[in-house]
């Protein structure tokens, strides 16, 4: 970062050594990490892997939107490897993605591969785990801070080991590196009477208030101001953990997703540069979005393309996220963004909205929890903290 950028230090007692241990000299460490919103100059990200990809254990947390087939299929299958064929379709999208990303010039970084397959549990339960396609669900990047969120599923539970080797290296190099509260998961933080609802004085979330949960992808970034959506997986005190935790340097706003079941912001409300608020216009209420848009551009979204009569259509059918991924893009600065290259709705309103888009096949990786937006962590972006409003 040049001198008319942040730049974000951080005072450490000790250095690693080559030998990995530390010494007790003080340095001033510039931090590897530094990203403040969703569209500045995007310069290092760390991006999903599908290596050990495991459908997920049959928990309410996984199965409680889907119909009794689906249900019945996570019963059976729940706790094994992803079809082959899945994983090799995906995986090649995936590579393709990390090659457009480096032809960019941004430095590209992957979890490690860890057996998800593997069971585990804690004294209340037992489960196996998922996989680390989207990084952007349980870890938080705000400024220098790397935050490991309390994710809901039991199936995740361990996932962000994936990603501790990288931890270690920000956190070595200067970064700030923080855990929240790891949550027990009983039985009883889920409603057992669960029924879908829509927003309104009586509306019902899964998830009850006994303990702190939330994902890091119901957060959505713009310099000092943070939006969260509470969710099926993201309950208040998990929100009020996140506000006392980032302090008065940033003001946390809470919205409200008219999507019957609510998991991730990211296809809902998606600040794009500053000026230029992208909606979901299914679930999304203009009387909802926050009064301090009001000078804002509102983008509608367009409804997404329906997907092809080929074997992909048939493998949306086993899915995990909802029609509305179209949405799901990733700004690499305040101009170009990547866009599912099959949704031809999508790239054209971008155009006309003044944005550069750039088309690239990524649909079966929805398959495994996402799209662009949740496959990466914007690890390093070029900019500073600021107020937009």
């Amino acid at each position: 970062m040049d001198q008319h950028h942040n730049e974000v230090t951080g005072s450490v007692t000790s250095i690693q050594n080559g030998n990995g241990a530390l010494n007790g000299s003080k340095h001033q460490l510039q931090s590897p990490v530094c990203s403040y919103n969703e569209w500045d100059p995007l310069e290092e990200v760390i991006v999903g892997r599908l290596d050990g990809a495991t459908i997920p254990s049959y928990e309410q947390q996984v199965i409680y939107k889907f119909p009794k087939w689906k249900r019945f299929l996570y019963l059976f299958a729940g706790g094994r490897p992803y079809p082959s064929s899945f994983i090799r379709n995906a995986q090649e999208q995936l590579e393709g993605f990390v090659e457009l990303l480096r032809s960019r010039g941004i430095r590209v970084k992957r979890p490690d591969v860890v057996p998800f397959s593997h069971k585990y549990g804690n004294p209340y339960w037992q489960s196996r785990g998922f996989c680390s396609s989207c990084p952007r669900d349980g870890v938080l990047v705000v400024g220098d801070q790397i935050i490991e969120t309390p994710m809901a599923w039991r199936s995740r539970y361990f996932e962000t080991f994936a990603y501790r080797s990288l931890m270690k290296e920000y956190f070595l190099a200067g970064a700030k590196w923080v855990a929240a509260p790891k949550p027990e998961l009983k039985d009883s933080l889920n409603k057992q009477d669960h029924q879908i609802s829509t927003v309104g004085p009586d509306r019902s979330y899964l998830v009850n208030e006994i303990e702190p949960v939330f994902d890091a992808a119901d957060c959505i970034r713009c310099g000092r101001d943070i939006f969260i959506q509470k969710s099926n997986v993201t309950n208040d005190l998990g929100i009020e953990w996140l506000r006392r935790f980032l302090g008065e340097e940033y003001n946390l706003h809470v919205i409200e997703s008219s999507c019957p079941h609510p998991m991730h912001v990211d296809s809902t409300f998606m600040p794009l540069a500053p000026g230029k608020l992208l909606v979901n216009r299914e679930w999304m209420q203009k009387s909802k979005i926050p009064p301090m848009f009001k000078s804002w551009e509102i983008l509608e979204g367009p409804e997404p393309d329906p997907a092809p009569r080929t074997h992909l259509g048939l493998a949306r059918k086993f899915s995990m996220v909802s029609k509305w991924i179209n949405l799901n893009v990733l700004m690499l600065d305040p101009k170009r963004v990547v866009v599912e290259a099959s949704q031809v709705s999508m790239i054209k309103a971008m155009e006309k909205w003044g944005f550069e888009p750039i088309p690239c096949p990524f649909m079966w990786y929805t398959l495994f929890g996402g799209t662009f937006h949740c496959a990466t962590l914007d690890v390093k972006r070029r900019g500073k903290l600021e107020s937009y409003f």
